[in-house]
């Protein structure tokens, strides 16, 4: 079982974090963090990474109704 999905596209890393983040916002999710591990890994680890981003993603009624029914579940969110 697969716990992630990827498409190829035909953009910049740049123009693909942009539009993931657009499309989010069309579905009420904002982005609450957004970590850059090449940076972070660089500064703290001095080691090469590929471009690699976390986006933080939150849409505040989906996680209001995921804690009411799970309160331990933001260690998933």
């Amino acid at each position: 079982m697969s716990y992630y999905f990827s498409k190829r596209i035909d953009s910049t890393f740049d123009e693909a974090v942009a539009r993931v983040t657009e499309e989010l916002k069309k579905e009420g999710f904002g982005i609450l963090t957004e970590i850059d591990v090449k940076e972070t890994l660089k500064k703290k680890l001095d080691v090469d990474f590929p471009q690699y981003k976390i986006l933080g993603a939150c849409n505040p009624p989906f996680a209001y109704k995921a804690l009411q029914a799970e309160s331990k579940i933001g260690t998933m969110l």
